[in-house]
Order: C-alpha cells, then sequence, then structure tokens
C-alpha cells in the first residue's frame, strides 16, 4: 500500500512544468492542445446555437474590430518569439451575446464571448479592450488547459490520502480527508487568483501593443467596484482577487508593461 502511495506522489514531482511567456510563471501543464480544443470549438458553436447573438451592429462590431488588433498583437508577439506552431492553433472568433450578465470570457484556442451586460462597464472602447485583453491572456496562458491538470493532480492527491490512511480509524481518517479536502480547495482557489492577475498583467500588455490606453484597465474595475458597493467575500475565499487589490496592481504594473508592449511591437515589426 505504501508503495502505491510513494507512486502516486512521484507524478506530483515529475510532472511537465512549462514557463508562461512575458510573467514567466512556471506552471504545471500535462493537457495538450489536441485534447482540448476540438472540444473547444465544439462546445463554443454549441453555445452560439442556444444563445441570441447580440444585434446591436455598433457594440458587435466594436467588439469584432478590438479582438481582431488584441488578437493580432498576439499572433505578432507569438510568431516573433517562435511560437509559431501555437499561434497557428488559434482559431479566433469575437461575438456579442444578448444576455444582461456581467461577464465576458474565452475559451482555449481564442474563443471569445462578451456579454451585453458587461458593455456598460466597458463605458468606452479603451474599456472593452482592456476586457478583452485580460480574457484573450487566459488562452494565450492556457489558464483552461492549467486548471484541467491541477484537477487531475488533486484526484490523484484524493486518492494517495484515502490510501494513505486506509489502515488508520475511521474517525482519523475523517479528519485526515476534511483537511485535505479544505487544503486542496483553498489551494485552486489561490491557482485562480494567481491566474486572474496573470490575465490583468498579460491583458494589460496585449491591449498596450494593440494601441489602447492602459490606464482604463484600472478604471474598469474601478466601475466594477463602485456596482458591487465595494461589498466582496473575503479574498482568501475568491477566485478573483479583490477589486481594490486588482485596480493597484494594474496601476502599479502599467509602466512595466508599457516597456513589454514596446519592446515586443519592435521585435515583432523586425519578423
Amino acid at each position: 500500500m505504501k508503495k502505491i502511495v510513494v507512486l502516486i506522489f512521484t507524478v506530483f514531482l515529475f510532472v511537465e512544468c512549462s514557463t508562461v511567456p512575458i510573467t514567466g510563471r512556471k506552471r504545471v501543464n500535462f493537457v495538450s492542445d489536441a485534447q482540448v480544443l476540438p472540444a473547444s470549438f465544439a462546445q463554443y458553436k454549441g453555445f452560439l446555437e442556444e444563445n441570441k447573438v447580440s444585434t446591436n451592429k455598433e457594440m458587435t462590431n466594436q467588439i469584432k474590430e478590438v479582438g481582431k488588433n488584441i488578437s493580432e498583437a498576439v499572433d505578432r508577439f507569438m510568431r516573433a518569439n517562435n511560437m509559431t506552431s501555437e499561434a497557428d492553433s488559434y482559431k479566433w472568433e469575437f461575438n456579442l451575446i444578448e444576455d444582461k450578465t456581467i461577464n465576458a470570457w474565452c475559451m482555449p484556442g481564442g474563443k471569445v464571448v462578451f456579454y451585453t451586460g458587461i458593455m456598460p462597464i466597458c463605458a468606452n472602447v479603451n474599456g472593452v479592450a482592456a476586457v478583452m485583453g485580460h480574457e484573450v491572456a487566459h488562452a494565450f496562458a492556457k489558464h483552461g488547459q492549467e486548471r484541467m491538470s491541477q484537477g487531475q493532480l488533486q484526484q490523484i492527491g484524493g486518492l494517495a490520502v484515502a490510501l494513505g490512511t486506509s489502515g488508520k480509524n475511521e474517525k482519523s481518517q475523517q479528519i485526515w480527508n476534511t483537511a485535505f479536502g479544505i487544503g486542496s480547495g483553498l489551494g485552486m482557489l489561490k491557482f485562480s487568483r494567481v491566474h486572474e492577475q496573470e490575465a490583468d498583467r498579460l491583458g494589460l500588455v496585449f491591449m498596450l501593443m494593440a494601441g489602447y490606453d492602459g490606464n482604463e484597465a484600472a478604471e474598469v474595475w474601478v466601475r466594477m467596484s463602485k456596482l458591487s458597493n465595494g461589498k466582496s467575500q473575503p479574498e482568501i475565499l475568491s477566485t478573483h482577487p479583490s477589486n481594490e487589490s486588482r485596480i493597484q496592481d494594474l496601476k502599479n504594473y502599467l509602466p512595466t508593461a508599457k516597456k513589454f508592449a514596446t519592446q515586443y511591437n519592435a521585435k515583432g515589426a523586425l519578423k
């Protein structure tokens, strides 16, 4: 039994790590694009068939134009940094859905949705670019694939705890399982907050590369904070950073993002 537990934890130690471009963060991701992208594209197609695409031409054109400009900045970065095959795998698409929900998202492979409910929070084209950059960054950094990998590792960890405590009395085993559940759950929340901050920072770089005003990124969250009247649950129990912390982080990171944007645009122009 102990050999099985050791074998399971060996998987944790030797699982492949890679680096997120620009931020340099080490990530664990063993889910390939070939496993994820076909399903992602099919789900996106199904979503569009089941939901009402907005007929507002002005807002729709704005979403598509901003999405095109930012995705081109991402593509330019990838092709200038030896990521051509990865750049070729993205099938960028941008749609506006008629829904009051204040949200936007991007599926692996570059499939983006904005809800009409988030447009007042965006307020202007630079606000749209801030949200678009953030969502595109999730796909660029492969956060979806990373979360899938983390989920699989979490399942392996749960199995290890179950095997490791199988010889203990029932009460002791329950304590260990509860502790693992709480610890791993908060760990996943932490990773989600890391992903959100990383998407904020990468999105800032990409919107600047596309020629938009990076100052508006923080202002989007100022408006979001006003909408919620400053109320939010404790950050440790949230999948997202607090509005206040991400506003400050975006303001602090802006000078660095500007340097990166200038550098990467210049490098891309040389290719």
